[in-house]
């Protein structure tokens, strides 16, 4: 009688490579809106959030157009059709910060550590945040302009074009909130992403054609003027809404989202996986 030396063969490991699942095409975006959609859930559970992205606009609106209207442009009338599509930008522009604060409160909270645990790719979360951020750039769009048409802002142009303008600014906001989401991977707290956020947005802001025509400004200041982001935001919106000649502003202004995302994505997704 002979005896088995060797155990017999198995095929236990060919079967669970074979179920073992692949990588999906489409993963991080499945997860991506995912995780947009606990953001969403969020945001709708605390609406006292959305208080920036829906006060702002009506006290810039209203602070502005009545009490430097007739100073500035001789009309309130006037100036509410030349201030609103810059008031738009800015706001905009400002409520990106939030997401900076929202992503560094969670790490410091370990909700980040969860995610870690999850077995989903490592960027969803953030790609997440940022998709998920998109609804509170389509309410300060709304809120913006329902104030105005209370106030007398009339659009000039077709449809289209205003809701081009509408999207063009929305599209700017997502864009741009990946540098206060690389900020807030590298700095310690929530008050510090705000206010070294705000430290940022507020140059460009101001030193722009929001409020005044560039061409009022000093000369030394128009160098920076014509190359800030925000300025051809806010013409691209303007000639959108009013009718006028656009130029190449709404190039730029594509211009500088892809740079936005092309230069802070990477930075930020490096920062996050270092940081976690």
């Amino acid at each position: 009688m002979s005896t088995l030396t060797g155990a017999p063969p198995t095929t236990t490991g060919t079967m669970l490579s074979t179920v073992t699942p692949s990588p999906r095409p489409f993963r991080l975006v499945r997860h991506s809106l995912a995780l947009a959609k606990r953001s969403l859930i969020k945001t709708w559970r605390t609406p006292e959030a959305l208080i920036d992205v829906t006060l702002q606009p009506v006290l810039f609106l209203i602070i502005f157009v009545y009490i430097f209207g007739g100073a500035v442009a001789g009309s309130t009338h006037d100036y509410l059709q030349f201030l609103l599509p810059g008031i738009l930008a800015q706001t905009i522009a400002t409520g990106a910060i939030a997401i900076g604060v929202n992503l560094n409160t969670d790490i410091a909270k370990g909700i980040f550590d969860r995610f870690r645990s999850l077995p989903i790719p490592r960027s969803a979360p953030l790609v997440g945040a940022v998709l998920g951020d998109v609804v509170r750039y389509v309410i300060v769009t709304i809120s913006t302009l329902a104030i105005g048409y209370l106030l007398g802002f009339r659009i000039d142009s077709d449809p289209f074009q205003a809701i081009a303008g509408c999207l063009l600014a929305v599209l700017f906001a997502l864009c741009l909130s990946w540098l206060p989401v690389f900020v807030s991977m590298k700095v310690r707290t929530p008050g510090a992403v705000q206010g070294l956020m705000f430290a940022l947005i507020m140059p460009l802001s101001f030193a722009s054609n929001v409020f005044v025509s560039a061409d009022t400004l000093p000369g030394w200041m128009q160098a920076f003027v014509d190359v800030n982001p925000m300025t051809h935001l806010v013409a691209a919106v303007r000639g959108l809404f009013l009718g006028t000649p656009v130029g190449s502003h709404v190039w730029w202004t594509l211009a500088w989202c892809a740079g936005f995302v092309a230069v802070f994505m990477p930075l930020a997704l490096r920062a996050y996986r270092k940081k976690i």
